[in-house]
């Protein structure tokens, strides 16, 4: 019974990582500037700018990301320097290295994830809330 509950899961962040990512920018790439999407995105790659989503962010291993990221899921494993602001919830799985703050009402933090910041936690309707207010100004 437990086990087939592992498997699930396990099935379920396969197809996430693999079968619905959207768009992929590979190890090796480097991107500066504003990006903006509406589904999933994996990042293995260089970006320096604003990440800005209402879906999922994945941060593989081999990424390094210097951003103000804004998104409903944060899924990362690499590494990240800037604020991050997730509506739904924030998962940091090792070997994930995070220098910034984190305001989410979920927050995911596997052994071996270092991070240094400070965490803000609302619940989720407050922080929809608080981004509908400042996207109408």
């Amino acid at each position: 019974m437990f086990g087939r509950k592992d498997n699930n899961a396990k099935q379920r962040n396969s197809a996430l990582e693999k079968g619905e990512i959207k768009a992929f920018l590979g190890p090796g790439s480097h991107f500066e500037g504003k990006m903006a999407f509406d589904e999933i995105v994996r990042l293995d790659g260089a970006f320096r700018g604003e990440i800005t989503s209402r879906d999922t962010l994945i941060v593989g291993e081999t990424a390094d990301i210097q951003a103000q990221v804004i998104v409903g899921t944060l899924i990362i494993s690499g590494k990240l320097r800037g604020s991050i602001k997730a509506v739904s919830r924030v998962e940091m799985r090792a070997p994930a290295r995070i220098d910034g703050d984190v305001e989410t009402p979920s927050l995911i933090i596997e052994e071996g994830v270092i991070w240094n910041g400070q965490l803000v936690m609302k619940p989720a309707e407050k922080v929809q809330n608080d981004e509908t207010v400042q996207a109408s100004r």
